[in-house]
């Protein structure tokens, strides 16, 4: 502070530029927000590089979305590997990280997951500061409806198992949750009577954009090249080991491809020869109008299959249920949505009346057991991380932590070995599917 203050406002500005630089990347802070008002905000960096792509890397991470670039950064931050590559065939973050309800827990009953997920949870309380750049986590607590005798068993075994795995929950009563959240309609004459829920307080929901944007700033400062509009053709091979990509600005070669792209991860594995045991099909969601603030928790029931939360920005996100068939539609069927409307006009009556703004699709790929699949297969040097179904949002620090791990190593790391594809042939699956109170 005693340096600062004998240097004039133009030399400090200076001074705190030295200090972003040697950095590697431009910290933000109320004091920069200040600097550059001074500046009339027309001085501000970009937030990442253009690169072209070399020619060869270490490691290169086909898909830009949250798992991907969270995958990079701590390759490059934990691990030292910084001859990177993100390729993507669009833009950074607009695939299924773009395009979910931004929930986050860890709630779920197997061991395994509960184990994985409550990591990740772990990494989001910290993840603003880690990454210095605010992706809008807000722990606001997590609500699972039970609607009937059947559901608040399955509700009591589930946060009983949590708290043995270390993971915080709660089984409240018909009263508690109606003080929680007084607009839900628990009345004993209702369709779908409130008998209880589940309470995961450390949960919440985050900003979606933001996340990508945070983790691929960050791993760019690190050195990682961030490659957009360029779409990976075909996967070479030779002696039955990975060689590298071809993309559509060449072949691009590399020791390791890791394959983090989500509903198209059979796409990716066919280019391979492989096939994967999982199944492609849209999710959808949509958003209301802004509403004064009403709802400060996120609600989710399995009955009537349902999951809202407000927006900071005061709409209601709202989640339905995936379609009955495999599709790559960024859409969806319009019974889907109407089911969902109706079941929130169920739970909340008093919001029959506002009106929604828009409706998208994702495309989520389902295993068998609605776990991942992480790690490598009979392809040396190549890696899937996909499979995450309605769940991948929320695991997203923590899918990137392990995912680099193994990538590093050439072997799983502890949290990601029972997820490696060998289970599907050895039969040590772990089924998680309705298991955590919904499958999202």
């Amino acid at each position: 502070m005693r340096i600062l203050g004998t240097l004039s406002y133009g030399s400090q500005w200076q001074f705190c530029d030295v200090l972003s630089q040697r950095s590697g990347m431009a910290k933000y802070s109320a004091f920069s927000l200040l600097k550059h008002a001074w500046r009339h905000h027309e001085r501000w960096p970009a937030v990442w590089r253009t690169p072209e792509p070399k020619r060869a890397y270490d490691v290169v991470i086909v898909g830009g979305g949250g798992h991907g670039l969270a995958t990079a950064y701590y390759l490059a931050k934990v691990h030292g590997i910084r001859d990177v590559a993100v390729l993507e065939k669009g833009y950074l973050g607009g695939g299924n990280t773009g395009r979910n309800t931004t929930i986050v827990r860890s709630n779920y009953l197997r061991d395994e997951a509960a184990h994985l997920y409550e990591f990740s949870l772990k990494l989001w309380h910290g993840l603003s500061r880690e990454l210095n750049f605010n992706v809008m986590f807000s722990p606001r607590g997590v609500l699972n409806l039970g609607h009937s005798l059947q559901d608040m068993r399955d509700i009591e075994r589930r946060v009983n198992a949590n708290r043995l795995n270390g993971i915080d929950g709660e089984v409240l009563s018909t009263a508690a949750v109606q003080e929680k959240v007084p607009l839900l309609n628990c009345s004993p004459c209702a369709r779908y009577p409130v008998l209880g829920a589940s309470w995961q307080p450390r949960g919440g929901v985050a900003r979606h954009d933001a996340v990508a944007w945070g983790f691929a700033r960050a791993a760019d400062a690190l050195g990682v090249d961030l490659i957009q509009n360029t779409e990976v053709t075909g996967i070479r091979r030779r002696d039955g080991a990975v060689a590298g990509v071809e993309t559509s600005r060449g072949f691009i070669g590399a020791q390791k491809v890791a394959c983090v792209v989500a509903g198209h991860s059979s796409v990716l594995a066919a280019m391979a020869g492989l096939r994967l045991p999982i199944e492609p099909r849209p999710l959808q969601a949509l958003v209301s109008e802004p509403l004064k603030p009403c709802l400060d928790t996120v609600v989710m029931s399995n009955a009537v299959h349902c999951y809202i939360s407000q927006s900071d920005k005061g709409d209601l996100v709202i989640g339905a249920g995936t379609d009955a068939y495999n599709g790559y539609g960024q859409r969806g069927s319009f019974h889907v949505v109407e089911q969902a409307l109706a079941a929130v006009c169920e739970l909340f009556p008093a919001f029959s009346r506002v009106r929604m703004n828009r409706q998208w699709g994702g495309i989520v790929d389902v295993c068998p057991d609605a776990c991942p699949i992480i790690g490598g297969g009979e392809v040396r040097g190549l890696y899937f991380n996909c499979g995450w179904g309605t769940g991948g949002f929320k695991a997203t620090p923590g899918s990137g932590y392990v995912f680099a791990d193994t990538l590093a190593h050439g072997r799983p790391h502890p949290l990601a070995a029972p997820f490696g594809i060998e289970r599907f042939y050895t039969g040590a699956l772990i089924d998680e599917h309705g298991a955590a109170g919904v499958a999202h």
